[in-house]
């Protein structure tokens, strides 16, 4: 059996390594806010891909500028590190800005509202 943390656990693993993501109601949530529909679906496609590639599904509020993700381990009734490393590999993928990495092979989405369809955090 997977162990599930406690509730002081979880606030400290995500102040430590997941800032934008909070604890609420039993579940670790993230919202993440795009620039419209399209862009939306995007996330909800990305994040059902990583998902399902990891076996361990969330649930998902989708609305037309904003996707809220709800990560818990049903199994064990609590948060657990199947959580914690899904959260991680979403913040990864979804959040990556390609102009911000060391590659350099990457220009990255142009700064122009016509073509940001992730809001990044400040």
């Amino acid at each position: 059996m997977t162990k599930a943390y406690t509730e002081a656990e979880i606030e400290s693993h995500l102040k430590a390594e997941l800032p934008h993501w909070y604890y609420e109601n039993g579940w670790i949530r993230r919202k993440i806010k795009t620039s419209g529909w399209k862009a939306s679906l995007m996330v909800v496609t990305t994040v059902g891909h990583l998902a399902e590639k990891a076996w361990h599904h969330p649930d998902l509020s989708v609305s037309y500028a904003f996707v809220i993700v709800k990560l818990v381990t049903h199994s064990a009734k609590g948060i657990t590190d199947k959580d914690f490393a899904l959260a991680k590999k979403i913040e990864e993928v979804v959040m990556w800005d390609a102009a911000a990495t060391s590659e350099g092979v990457f220009e990255g989405t142009p700064d122009d509202p016509r073509f940001k369809y992730i809001k990044q955090d400040k």
